[in-house]
């Protein structure tokens, strides 16, 4: 009995991508890809069926398909060493374990602002998780976004140790639901769909969704993908398909992925928190109730009015004329 093919219907795609107009090559070569590290081994044939495949594909690719490829295969153990050496990477020996990235400095954790080191701190903890107020939540918030990739990291960590109450976890099912839809829409490159559903499974305004999934350090986005609780495999499509800046450089994935494992739940939670948090104290500044006395601090004095005199008795009344011999007329 023959086994079934790893990558069926593949050669009728082929020929739809040399049509005229249709060029969808990039697109196979990294559903191609995804597909074959997702195994954690393959056959002989599995194995020559790829390196067939993929040199039909990786010379007339772009170069940002090409890259994020390589990102792919230069991580996965068992990669063909052909494959390796069309896209450039040197392979490595057996025997000789791969180069790891260097940890993150300790120096780091000096960056983080005061405010996240004084909660973190094990001598203020308590027995009972503390609520976040809006502005605090506000606060955390503004902080994060305006740190740097080190600086995140780094705030991340310490979230993870601080007495602050997370959300509550998504139900699994919603969960479930909410990552087969952004996972489609990561491979269609579909933001704005991807953005409407990362708003309503977290349970966000569309304001703060957004500022979400376009930041330019992806870390928001981790946040996110780790709340849903998304397996570590799709949040590596979501990193390659979504955003092209994302996906074209090496570098990015590899750190996002890299910190996307180290992230607990907990602290994801706490920044979906505070992003909740900092909506409810936008909120509330923008309707502030107003005091007894605002209408006089702020309306400007009314100008003097000159009023008319009051009227003599008997002033609007006329007097009768009299003739020349003082008879009535």
């Amino acid at each position: 009995m023959n086994k079934p093919p790893l990558f069926p219907g593949f050669d009728g795609l082929m020929t739809l991508s040399r049509r005229e107009g249709v060029d969808i090559r990039p697109t196979l070569l990294r559903v191609l890809t995804d597909l074959y590290v997702q195994a954690n081994a393959h056959s002989k044939d599995e194995e020559m069926q790829f390196i067939e495949l993929t040199s039909r594909l990786i010379d007339h690719v772009d170069d940002a398909t090409r890259a994020s490829v390589r990102a792919r295969l230069s991580i996965y153990p068992g990669t063909p060493a052909i494959v390796l050496r069309r896209l450039g990477v040197q392979p490595v020996p057996a025997d000789q374990p791969a180069p790891r990235a260097p940890d993150i400095a300790a120096a780091a954790a000096a960056a983080v602002p005061a405010a996240v080191k004084a909660v973190g701190d094990p001598r203020l903890r308590r027995t009972s998780d503390l609520s976040m107020q809006p502005n605090d939540a506000a606060e955390i918030n503004d902080m994060f976004f305006r740190a740097n990739s080190r600086e995140r990291a780094s705030i991340l960590q310490t979230l993870q140790d601080t007495p602050l109450r997370p959300s509550a976890r998504i139900p699994a099912i919603r969960a479930a639901r909410a990552i087969e839809i952004l996972q489609m829409a990561a491979f269609a490159a579909d933001v704005e769909n991807f953005t409407l559903e990362i708003g309503e499974a977290l349970i966000l305004p569309a304001r703060i969704a957004a500022q979400v999934v376009e930041d330019p350090g992806g870390e928001p986005l981790a946040c996110a993908a780790r709340a849903l609780n998304m397996p570590n495999a799709i949040f590596q499509q979501v990193l390659l398909f979504l955003r092209p800046d994302f996906g074209s450089s090496v570098h990015v994935v590899y750190r996002l992925s890299r910190l996307y494992d180290r992230l607990s739940e907990r602290s994801a939670l706490i920044m979906l928190a505070a992003w909740r948090g900092s909506t409810l104290a936008a909120t509330r500044a923008k309707y502030r109730p107003g005091l007894y006395d605002d209408g006089r601090n702020r309306d400007r004095p009314l100008p003097a009015q000159n009023r008319p005199a009051a009227a003599l008795p008997g002033a609007g009344v006329a007097l009768p004329r009299s003739g020349s011999k003082g008879s009535i007329r």
